[in-house]
């Protein structure tokens, strides 16, 4: 069981530096506030692949824990690694205001609650018209994401990030509930292996695009609030993710005080500009 808290505080880590990488890419690239035709420069900045690179090895901790932890609880630490691109962020000197500090150790007093309430187990397994329902719902989440981008308007990157989260979420419950036993070339037939790839792709381009519009703390924050509240709905009604007894509230309260730790460090962290320099005031603007 520790390993499998150890796992998702990794995927936590990897997901969260991803995101800096990446969004480094894109501007670096000058596909920020771009079309989508701009990240076609993007074959050119490593860093961005780096950060799909970091992303996937985030996914395969993941993946992992998801196999031996519900998916509330994964989904939550998945979801509380705005805060490490926050702070990874605020080392590169993007200041965090003395709120947005506080709202991590409100995410981080949630994850401990969690932790303590979640109860290991593996997930029950879904029919294969399940796992093809969860194939297919790329398509209207690509549809989605590709309406959003043609708009250019101030809600067209939350969309996007909201779009990343349902296909991330669709990624998540296809990990938790993929059988793994028997030889691996079965695995190629297996539509929850499939799931993963295609809404991993659908996903993964939803949040570049988003990227291009809005910055990295913002856009995480929408894309995993939306995963961890999706697939931990899922998992709680469908796959039997079980709470200890005794700490349903002790949970309940842990998920709440996650995702708001989470959104609030978000916010804090998204609303902080530079202020200018102020210039002194002309004579002749001081009146008679």
């Amino acid at each position: 069981m520790i390993f499998g808290y150890v796992l998702a505080v990794l995927a936590a880590l990897a997901s969260g530096s991803g995101s800096i990488l990446e969004s480094a890419g894109v501007r670096r690239a000058g596909a920020y506030g771009g079309t989508p035709q701009d990240l076609v420069a993007l074959r050119r900045q490593p860093l961005y692949f780096l950060g799909l690179a970091v992303d996937l090895l985030g996914f395969v901790f993941a993946a992992a824990a998801l196999h031996r932890l519900p998916l509330f609880l994964v989904q939550s630490v998945l979801a509380f690694s705005v805060g490490v691109t926050a702070t990874i962020s605020a080392v590169l000197g993007v200041r965090l205001a003395s709120a947005g500090w506080v709202a991590l150790g409100v995410g981080a007093t949630g994850l401990v609650l969690l932790g303590l309430s979640a109860d290991p187990s593996p997930a029950q397994p879904l029919p294969s018209g399940g796992k093809l329902l969860l194939l297919g719902a790329a398509i209207p989440i690509a549809a989605i994401a590709f309406a959003a981008e043609r708009r250019d308007r101030p809600w067209s990157a939350p969309v996007l990030g909201f779009c990343a989260g349902l296909g991330f979420s669709v990624v998540g419950v296809s990990a938790r509930t993929l059988g793994a036993s028997g030889p691996l070339w079965h695995l190629a037939g297996n539509p929850a292996i499939w799931a993963m790839l295609v809404n991993g792709l659908v996903a993964a381009t939803a949040f570049a695009m988003a990227l291009q519009r809005s910055r990295a703390t913002a856009v995480t924050a929408t894309m995993f609030t939306t995963n961890t509240a999706v697939s931990s709905c899922i998992g709680v009604f469908f796959l039997d993710d079980r709470v200890r007894d005794g700490f349903t509230a002790a949970a309940v309260a842990g998920f709440v005080l996650a995702v708001t730790g989470a959104i609030g460090t978000a916010h804090y962290a998204a609303a902080h500009r530079e202020l200018p320099p102020r210039t002194p005031a002309r004579p002749e603007a001081r009146g008679a």
